[in-house]
């Protein structure tokens, strides 16, 4: 069974930066494509950021561009989020995702879904 475990979340102030990670086990890492949601303002999760197998392509939701940035280590199977610039409306809690080919970016078909990691930024 595949799992995903999020840390290095935790609090920042406006304009900082946290730098969440995201370890896999029990899984083919390479084989998946990779994401991170966050709670959105009603009941589901936005995607906030994907990125392909091979880190050829990387998805960035208007919100977060040109401030996120994510990467993967496929030889240490470790998803990380760069988050940089942060604001108050960033705040949520975010997960990691392997994702299963057919769905979209903002829209896709989970395999394994991490449990969470909460990151508020606040004076």
């Amino acid at each position: 069974q595949g799992q995903l475990v999020e840390s290095g979340g935790g609090l920042a102030q406006p304009g900082g930066s946290v730098t969440p990670s995201c370890p896999a086990s029990g899984f083919r890492f390479s084989d998946y494509a990779m994401g991170w949601a966050r709670q959105g303002r009603g009941e589901g999760f936005e995607w906030v950021p994907g990125i392909t197998q091979d880190s050829s392509e990387m998805y960035y939701d208007y919100s977060v561009m040109g401030r996120f940035t994510i990467s993967r280590d496929n030889a240490n199977n470790r998803l990380t989020l760069q988050m940089k610039r942060l604001k108050p409306e960033d705040t949520s809690l975010y997960r990691c995702a392997a994702l299963l080919p057919g769905g979209t970016w903002s829209d896709p078909v989970v395999m394994y879904w991490g449990k969470g990691i909460p990151v508020t930024v606040s004076q």
